[in-house]
């Protein structure tokens, strides 16, 4: 028997992509840079299904490198070993295998020991000094530290160790097998500011977005069962997914039309300005017109004085949404974490409050059941 093609290639040993397209979803005058990308995985063996994330193992800016490079004073050519203890030359290992951007502990305390001056660091590496520490790392990157305190110099060998190891980035994929079989559709932002007086970039949105048209792609498939769509093809599903947290819901939709599924669809979508932000419009409205999306609510937050986000919106149909709950819909979350799936969380259980008439400790239990029979999925991050 053969090996399966599919054990070939994994996070320990991603797959060279190809980016197949780069295409800007935003419109001019918007706030964000979000793209749609299509990576070519044919050949590779690799299977996804929807609600899969892909990891992308990014390289970093060469034009950072060059900078913390002349601020070392080295050449990149300097011999040292990558995170998997390989000899590269220091150039290679800035580039693909350690965090430039993002400092570390070890930074501040090494370069503590080479300058007397950046005593300060001492004091913020510590356990107490992590108010201070946070504040300091906020918005600054591993040149900062080194432009502030010049008089600390290193060795190419000593600069490796005192920097933590590049991570692949994971993005929820945006397209069902199904209908796509040799490629990875995502939808990212790419991560652009200023702060402290210097431009900054997100490492992969960037990464996908300016530099991989011409250079592979490493990429895995991370397998996330707890965030499939209902085997029972008559079920409804409700999706939740503002910006970027669009994508897997694009995915399910795909998926739904391709199975045939008969299970009505109800997506909430949410961004800033619906002129420039309204991801996948035409395709949304298209799937509207086939019947395959039944419902669609959304919220633009800048088209009014009044800040709506899709919190809102699954309140004013509350009842609706509360009577597609009671028919055994699935309930789906997908984007920010720390605001938007507690607001949303929140709001499904005033909705189950006002439009199933409970009490705040029976709607709590409701919610708590929909979790527990596995009708309450997240993909947060």
């Amino acid at each position: 028997m053969s090996a399966d093609p599919t054990a070939l290639y994994s996070r320990k040993n991603p797959f060279p992509a190809k980016l197949g397209t780069n295409r800007k979803l935003t419109g001019p005058g918007s706030a964000k840079d979000t793209r749609h990308f299509e990576v070519d995985i044919s050949g590779s063996g690799l299977a996804y299904e929807v609600g899969d994330s892909l990891g992308v193992f990014p390289t970093n800016n060469p034009i950072l490198v060059a900078e913390l490079l002349a601020v070392l004073g080295l050449t990149g050519e300097e011999p040292v070993v990558d995170t998997n203890g390989q000899p590269v030359t220091l150039r290679e290992a800035l580039s693909r295998f350690y965090v430039i951007t993002e400092m570390d502990k070890k930074l501040l305390s090494a370069i503590a020991e080479k300058d007397p001056s950046a005593s300060k660091f001492i004091a913020m590496v510590t356990p107490e000094g992590k108010a201070d520490l946070d504040a300091y790392f906020y918005g600054r990157e591993v040149i900062d530290a080194l432009l502030e305190f010049p008089a600390a110099k290193f060795t190419a060998e000593e600069f490796v160790k005192v920097l933590r190891k590049l991570q692949p980035r994971l993005y929820s994929i945006a397209s069902s097998p199904k209908a796509h079989p040799s490629s990875v559709h995502l939808t990212v932002a790419a991560v652009r500011y200023e702060s402290t007086g210097r431009k900054r970039e997100g490492v992969c949105s960037t990464f996908l977005s300016d530099r991989a048209d011409t250079a592979p792609v490493p990429v895995f498939v991370h397998s996330a069962k707890h965030f499939r769509v209902p085997e029972d093809l008559s079920t409804p599903v409700i999706m939740v997914g503002p910006g970027t947290g669009i994508a897997p819901f694009r995915a399910f939709l795909q998926e739904r039309k391709a199975a045939g599924s008969s299970g009505k669809n109800w997506l909430f979508f949410g961004d800033q300005k619906a002129e420039t932000d309204f991801l996948y419009r035409e395709e949304l409205e298209a799937y509207q017109a086939e019947g395959v999306l039944h419902e669609l609510s959304v919220a633009f937050s800048r088209d009014q004085a009044e800040k709506i986000y899709v919190q809102h919106r699954m309140l004013e149909r509350a009842a609706d949404l509360y009577a597609w709950l009671e028919s055994g819909a699935y309930f789906y979350i997908c984007g920010d974490a720390s605001r938007m799936a507690k607001d949303v969380d929140t709001a499904l259980h005033k909705v189950v409050e006002t439009a199933g008439g409970k009490s705040p400790e029976e709607a709590a239990a409701y919610v708590e059941e929909l979790k527990k029979s596995k009708r309450y999925r997240k993909d947060v991050y």
